[in-house]
């Protein structure tokens, strides 16, 4: 018996393109205090997407008392179930591990005036 969790490679090809809206909506969502959108912040943790199209994200914020928290997660919620092809969104708020500007993507060092190489 297959387990229900694990996609099948045509779940996964039909899945790709909902994967990647998912990912332009997230990018559309921008931290309101950082002129950078949540996705090159790397404050999303995981994404998933089952079968049923119903999409589970882990996410974090800069600092665990972000006073926008609230708005922030419903525009997350909201962008998302906004996807054509989704279905719901649930979202998972953690604070472990810690966000740390290691996360950043390379757009978000270079809108930030980072340098984009990092030491190791």
């Amino acid at each position: 018996m297959q387990d229900s969790n694990v996609l099948t490679p045509e779940a996964v090809k039909e899945l790709t393109p909902l994967y990647d809206a998912v990912v332009l909506a997230l990018k559309q969502v921008y931290d309101p205090e950082i002129p950078v959108n949540i996705y090159d912040l790397g404050l999303i943790y995981e994404l998933h997407i089952d079968q049923n199209h119903d999409v589970s994200i882990t996410m974090t914020f800069t600092a665990p008392n972000c006073p926008m928290a609230d708005e922030v997660m419903a525009e997350v919620k909201h962008a998302v179930e906004q996807t054509p092809g989704i279905n719901s969104c649930t979202i998972n708020l953690v604070f472990e591990p810690a966000w740390d500007q290691s996360l950043l993507s390379d757009e978000a060092r270079l809108e930030l005036g980072m340098d984009v190489e990092m030491e190791d």
